[in-house]
């Protein structure tokens, strides 16, 4: 035995033909040794005489300097939120700053005289709290933006367009929740068609529930109108606001959402060329879908996630295997 290789240390033996030295997990090979050998295949055979009882190719129990990574190469690619794995490549690599993007200002308004703070003790007659201003910050959050109040906008044309002007300049997106519906009390989209070009890109979508959404960008800001009934703002949220905030944010591969296989419990109606998106609930590996008028938020809390029914299909027959995006 040539000798004995300390922890943090540079060796101070040679191995040469016929020799061994002793070395701990992690330390530095010693010069003229190729391998390393595990202590449990190992056996003193006699006082000074080491007996290896498997054999050990050479390079066996070595990770060289580069392996992990090579010189010049990528450490962590741009474009996705910092993992803890990446913040450990990071720092075995000696990098303990870096660039990053701001969280992305979303700022929530929410629209319409019948509409009153969380914290409203008791309701007079046709009030109803803001419950999906608050539901909105929890998915702004999770997509790694930060949620801004804009408060509650009376049905007043002026006074909207006045809110969504001031917000402009501090903020990099706005949300309306409610006011999109088509009908007398719309005055959404016409305060956001005078905020700024390029303007409305639509004024509805081919889903279900949240047909009557709005999309526009203004003066570089984007802007989402949002339906009045709770379940279907989140869900048209999750959709299509949430990767808008992860690509305000500079997240260009945000982190996918899990996903199961399940079979259908029952069978799901639909109609062609419309995107339907139904609540399920799991269990057995069965996925059973949850109906209810979109106004209801208790069909999203009793929802284990949703299954999405494809444009061309007319429907999903019972028994039928389908993806279930989990809620996390």
């Amino acid at each position: 035995m040539a000798g004995v290789v300390r922890m943090g240390a540079e060796p101070d033996v040679t191995v040469g033909p016929g020799t061994v030295a002793v070395m701990p997990t992690g330390g530095v090979l010693p010069p003229g040794a190729d391998a390393v050998v595990m202590v449990e295949y190992t056996q003193e055979a006699m006082p000074g005489t080491i007996e290896v009882t498997r054999p050990v190719a050479p390079g066996e129990g070595v990770v060289r300097a580069d392996e992990d990574v090579a010189a010049g190469a990528q450490l962590v690619p741009a474009g996705r939120p910092l993992r803890a794995q990446d913040l450990g490549m990071l720092a075995a690599a000696g990098v303990t700053q870096v660039s990053v993007y701001a969280r992305p200002r979303v700022t929530v308004f929410s629209t319409g005289d019948e509409v009153v703070p969380p914290d409203t003790g008791k309701l007079r007659p046709g009030q109803v709290r803001d419950a999906t201003a608050t539901a909105l910050a929890g998915l702004i959050t999770q997509a790694g933006g930060e949620a801004r109040q804009g408060g509650i906008i009376p049905d007043d044309q002026a006074a909207l367009e006045a809110a969504l002007r001031a917000a402009l300049a501090t903020t990099d997106m706005i949300v309306i929740s409610a006011g999109s519906s088509v009908g007398a009390r719309d005055e959404t989209a016409a305060a956001v068609a005078r905020l700024g070009p390029p303007g409305i890109w639509c004024h509805g979508l081919a889903i279900r529930p949240g047909k009557p959404t709005l999309l526009a960008e203004c003066a570089g800001v984007p802007v989402i109108g949002l339906p009045g009934n709770p379940r279907s703002a989140l869900v048209v949220f999750r959709l299509i606001g949430m990767p808008l905030v992860y690509r305000a944010g500079g997240c260009t591969s945000p982190p996918a959402e899990p996903v199961v296989r399940a079979r259908l419990a029952r069978d799901v109606a639909s109609a062609a060329g419309r995107l339907d998106v139904v609540q399920v609930r799991l269990e057995d590996g069965a996925a059973e879908p949850l109906f209810g008028l979109s106004a209801l938020l208790s069909i999203l809390t009793a929802a284990d996630g949703y299954v999405v029914v494809p444009e061309d299909a007319t429907g999903l027959g019972s028994g039928t295997d389908v993806d279930v995006t989990l809620y996390r």
